[in-house]
């Protein structure tokens, strides 16, 4: 299970008006053949690195909108299934073991936990959803708070949504994503635990979520394959962030 409490409880804030999210446009990625296209990938990839190389803590906890802390950086949330390995990748992508902490029961943590990444970017742990087994009973869950966030946070400049490589997608995955397309918040397919698939099948999931994506409006094109065992697609990921940070 992938949500977390950070032992922290924050006071109750203001929350800000509500408004529509920014929806922003995909970053282009160097193509083969292009004119520095190593050097431009390079610098990214540093880019990225320099990053999640700096402080990251915990500082905000909410649990109804009218908590939500004051807009201010630019921030990026990471939302999944239960058990999609959402704890394991915000550790990864910040070095940190302990940041994100996973809860041992399913759909305890209903709230939102903010953290300060070098004064430069906030990430914001979502619940994890998929606990309830009816996609109506996901929805309504995301109609409360997660979906208050989603539409009227001006500051939240992306969703990372993780899937799971090693099995298939359920109706959870299908209705948040349609969930944040109708809150027109831009949100990019990250999937988690490739380390789990052999390279034949990870390279047809790869497609079928590639396919998915240009399915949704608001979907980023890019899908990255990543595992927080090895390592891999960790610093494309950063990168990626990198590219939104103050």
């Amino acid at each position: 299970m992938d949500d977390h409490a950070p032992d922290p409880v924050a006071e109750a804030g203001s929350g800000p008006a509500l408004g529509r999210a920014k929806v922003d446009g995909p970053v282009p990625r160097p193509s083969a053949g292009d004119g520095g296209a190593a050097d431009e990938e390079a610098a990214r990839l540093e880019a990225g690195r320099l990053l999640f190389a700096q402080e990251c803590r915990f500082f905000y906890a909410a649990q109804r909108v009218e908590q939500l802390p004051e807009p201010g950086l630019p921030e990026v949330a990471f939302a999944g299934r239960s058990n999609v390995g959402k704890s394991s990748l915000i550790n990864a992508l910040t070095g940190r073991h302990a940041l994100a902490r996973a809860s041992n029961t399913p759909g305890r943590t209903r709230q939102l936990n903010f953290f300060d990444l070098g004064e430069r970017l906030t990430l914001v742990d979502m619940p994890g959803y998929g606990y309830a087994q009816a996609a109506k009973d996901i929805k309504a869950d995301w109609q409360g708070l997660m979906f208050d966030y989603l539409r009227g946070r001006p500051t939240l400049q992306r969703v990372v949504l993780l899937l799971d490589s090693r099995i298939e997608l359920k109706a959870s995955d299908h209705t948040v994503m349609d969930l944040l397309d109708r809150a027109a918040v831009t949100f990019q397919l990250v999937m988690t635990k490739a380390d789990g698939v052999k390279p034949g099948a990870l390279a047809a999931k790869l497609a079928e979520v590639e396919a998915l994506a240009r399915k949704h409006p608001a979907a980023f094109p890019f899908v990255v394959t990543t595992s927080s065992e090895t390592g891999l697609g960790i610093d494309r990921v950063r990168a990626d962030l990198a590219g939104l940070a103050a």
